[in-house]
């Protein structure tokens, strides 16, 4: 089996506004460190992938700018959606690429904007993935053990009735659970077999091929043509596949098209891990995940905080000064300036549906 990774990096990430925007998606934001998110992506994939072997499924618009940011990758190995349709087309795209290239390639999936502290224990968990991943028709996904109620995440249940072994080892999925309400969370982290699913995914490039055309018949079938097509060589009949591919396919994530019809088959498998997981999907997240003071604060740039708690302050130019306050987001980015509450940072993404509603395109 030759190993490829594909890293998953088409979204905006609308609920880290105002950094991240059209035309600077967060997977270009340097969040937590001189590097981006995407690099940092990259980069705790050496040495387990070589450059050559990573690809990336962006959106037309930002493929200079993954080149810029990782320039080690092949300009070929960026594979450019001409318009967003979820996950499923989008993974359909990458399998059928890979597929036509290398009929024996195992594919590790990952989104460009997460954030992993302990990247040897994530290699662990890839290489007991990958192993399971040489199984006829196994599809292996990567489950975070939970460690409090979030209800932002979609969870899995798995079967641990004979014991988890010492190292990093593959379970049998029951369920996959969409986004919980907060007693429902709860409950699922009473249980004990419950876990956060990363949406980091390990599968033969054909295994997937074949679930999609069992569960996702329209997308397989518009993806069939770009398969043929890279075989070909031919760059005119590639652009043209991939258009209309896209043109045909519906909107649908992985997960609820492929991964909790497949469940019941049991033949879809999870790798509990944890290695300081977090999606980064919203300000939340990234102060979960930042260094703070001995009050709780997480600030960058020019900030003053006074009599302060549990915030977390991201400066652009101008001073910032905080008084008296607990549990506040604010972030600067110049023309745009957010202050929330900690609880509602899932709700920033309102606030951008809003601003394109009402004909104010230039802050999204």
């Amino acid at each position: 089996m030759a190993l490829y990774a594909v890293i998953m990096a088409g979204g905006v990430g609308s609920r880290l506004w105002p950094r991240s925007r059209q035309s600077t998606p967060k997977q270009f934001l340097d969040v937590f460190n001189e590097a981006s998110l995407i690099q940092n992506t990259f980069a705790r994939l050496q040495p387990l992938v070589p450059p050559e072997q990573v690809y990336v499924v962006t959106n037309q618009r930002s493929v200079e700018e993954t080149q810029n940011h990782l320039p080690a990758i092949p300009r070929e190995n960026i594979l450019a959606e001409p318009m967003a349709r979820n996950t499923a087309p989008a993974i359909a795209f990458a399998a059928a690429t890979l597929h036509a290239k290398d009929p024996d390639a195992v594919m590790i999936i990952l989104s460009a904007d997460h954030a992993i502290h302990n990247v040897p224990a994530f290699h662990e968990v890839l290489e007991a993935s990958i192993a399971k991943a040489a199984d006829p028709g196994a599809l292996i996904t990567v489950g975070i053990e939970p460690t409090y109620p979030e209800t932002g995440y979609g969870y899995l249940q798995y079967d641990a009735s004979e014991g988890k072994a010492d190292r990093p080892d593959a379970y049998v999925v029951l369920t996959c659970a969409e986004k919980p309400d907060l007693a429902t969370a709860e409950r699922f982290l009473d249980s004990g077999d419950f876990l956060w699913n990363s949406g980091i995914f390990v599968w033969r490039a054909d295994s997937i091929l074949d679930q999609v055309a069992k569960y996702l018949p329209e997308v397989h079938a518009a993806f069939v043509p770009v398969e043929n097509a890279v075989r070909s060589g031919d760059a005119d009949a590639i652009q043209s596949a991939i258009d209309e591919a896209f043109r045909k396919t519906p909107k649908i994530s992985i997960d609820y098209g492929v991964m909790e019809p497949a469940a019941p088959d049991m033949n879809t498998w999870v790798v509990p891990g944890s290695f300081g997981w977090s999606d980064v999907g919203d300000w939340r997240a990234v102060y979960d995940v930042s260094d703070k003071d001995q009050a709780g604060n997480a600030a960058e740039g020019n900030v003053i905080v006074h009599n302060t708690s549990r915030s977390y302050v991201r400066g652009h130019d101008k001073l910032i000064v905080l008084i008296g306050v607990q549990d506040l987001a604010v972030v600067d980015a110049g023309d745009a300036l957010l202050v929330c509450k900690m609880d509602a940072t899932q709700q920033v993404k309102n606030i951008v549906d809003y601003l394109g509603s009402h004909g104010l395109e230039e802050y999204v």
